[in-house]
């Protein structure tokens, strides 16, 4: 039991500040992505904040795995070095008594990563979704400029002579108003003053001391003057506020497990639906039953011509039934790999936390040193392997190459073998893993010297 918990407390340290790092990694990487998209916008805060907090649930589920990974590799790597896994062996304790602590703990790990992706991400995906597209609808706020046109405001086109940026107070105020094409409407007025509502949908003009303006398209000679006061125009400005949409339908990264089995069984009734209407649609063409009565004379060269043209359209018409049909299985049979890619993703994901325990000690037991650099270049080494394996699982099976399941655990099968192949000979003998093939790269004059070779070079 205590040496259970002394390996496990070397794993925490590197564990947190694995996922801290990479965490930050994905989380500028994300900024940089969509900077353009949020900047200029005038967003509030509270919407950035969000925005973020969304995203980070899918970067915390591609996180883990791989600081799990780091933090075997750090805390066996710092065992070797310090020759406690001598010492442990020594006294009888095998590599994969070492192992048990670790193994257990990604269990725990990889199940509440588990619950996490099932329960928390599809939320967490669906509510980013439909914020980065109500930001993407949403229009920089408005902007005039003294003496220039404004027509940001849809229907209306404002002018204003001199502004003061610090009231919004607006003097010798031309607008046209465009709201109804059989009308010529235009409003001037001396001063103005210009403001959002509360909620930001309308888009307030208070003028004092004008005139309108208003002539019939139709009626070419029917011209009105009104001069005010105190007038108010209400202007629509809902592209300039952001207003987030409800009930938009989820894909299939944004549902859990059940659901989405929920939906490859209706999916799978309706593609059996299908291929029986298929089925059925063959056989009834198949030697093409037709009712078309074929005499055994033909009388007149017409009649022949009139049989031909009736059986072309006979085929004509089985053709298209029948590919229709089949237009209809292919895509439930789509339909469903494509949740079942997700639905084995949600369980492979997690797993590798276990995977990579195996992977990880012995290899952090061969390395030896190099620290947190060397741990981190080979868990991206390999966690990069397993994204490839994935991503390209992931569309080879979506497209049908192969089956749902091969293409999200053939990384998890591949490297649990080769885990299981390292442990086994790490377990055996002491082997190291060098990297002598890099001083070989490095130019001698770059490499470090060592005093000892060099005092004896100058006796």
């Amino acid at each position: 039991m205590i040496l259970d918990k002394y390996i496990l407390r070397n794993h925490i340290a590197p564990f947190s500040f694995s996922v801290i790092t990479l965490m930050c990694v994905f989380l500028l990487q994300f900024l940089m992505k969509f900077a353009d998209r949020l900047v200029g916008k005038g967003l509030d805060t509270w919407v950035i904040i969000q925005l973020i907090v969304f995203n980070l649930s899918w970067m915390l589920v591609l996180v883990v795995p791989m600081s799990v990974l780091v933090a075997t590799l750090m805390a066996f790597g710092n065992l070797s070095q310090n020759n406690e896994i001598t010492i442990m062996k020594s006294s009888g304790v095998s590599l994969y008594r070492m192992m048990a602590a670790p193994f257990i703990a990604s269990i725990v790990v990889a199940y509440l990563l588990f619950l996490f992706d099932d329960q928390v991400l599809p939320d967490a995906n669906h509510q980013a979704r439909i914020l980065m597209w109500d930001i993407s609808r949403k229009k920089p706020t408005l902007s005039l400029e003294p003496g220039f046109f404004s027509q940001e405001v849809s229907n209306y086109a404002i002018l204003a002579r001199n502004i003061d940026e610090n009231t919004n107070e607006l003097s010798n105020v031309v607008i046209y108003d465009y709201t109804n094409p059989n009308k010529i409407n235009v409003v001037t007025a001396k001063k103005g003053r210009i403001y959002f509502t509360v909620d930001q949908t309308k888009l307030i003009m208070d003028l004092t001391d004008g005139e309108i303006h208003e002539a019939d398209v139709n009626k070419t000679g029917l011209y009105r003057k009104l001069v005010f006061n105190k007038h108010r125009i209400a202007m629509n400005a809902s592209q300039f506020s952001l207003q987030q949409s409800t009930g938009v339908l989820r894909g299939e990264r944004e549902l859990g497990v059940d659901t989405m089995k929920a939906i490859v069984d209706s999916l799978q009734l309706q593609r059996d639906k299908y291929s029986s209407k298929f089925e059925k649609e063959v056989n009834k063409y198949l030697f093409l039953d037709s009712t078309i009565a074929f005499s055994s004379v033909i009388k007149t060269p017409a009649t022949k011509k009139l049989l031909y043209i009736r059986i072309l359209e006979k085929l004509k018409s089985a053709k298209n039934v029948l590919s229709s049909n089949y237009s209809r299985v292919h895509w439930a049979e789509r339909e469903m790999e494509k949740y079942e890619v997700e639905i084995h993703k949600k369980y492979a994901l997690p797993v590798a936390c276990i995977v990579f325990i195996l992977i990880g000690a012995p290899l952090g037991v061969m390395v030896k040193k190099g620290g947190f650099g060397v741990a981190a270049s080979i868990s991206l080494f390999f966690f990069l392997l397993y994204w490839a394996f994935l991503i390209g699982g992931e569309k080879l099976a979506e497209r049908g190459f192969f089956s749902p399941f091969i293409g999200m655990w053939a990384a998890n099968i591949f490297l649990t073998i080769l885990g299981m192949i390292l442990t086994f000979k790490i377990n055996q003998e002491a082997l190291t893993l060098k990297f002598t093939f890099i001083q070989k790269i490095i130019p001698k004059r770059f490499r470090y010297s060592n005093p000892e070779t060099n005092n004896e070079n100058t006796r």
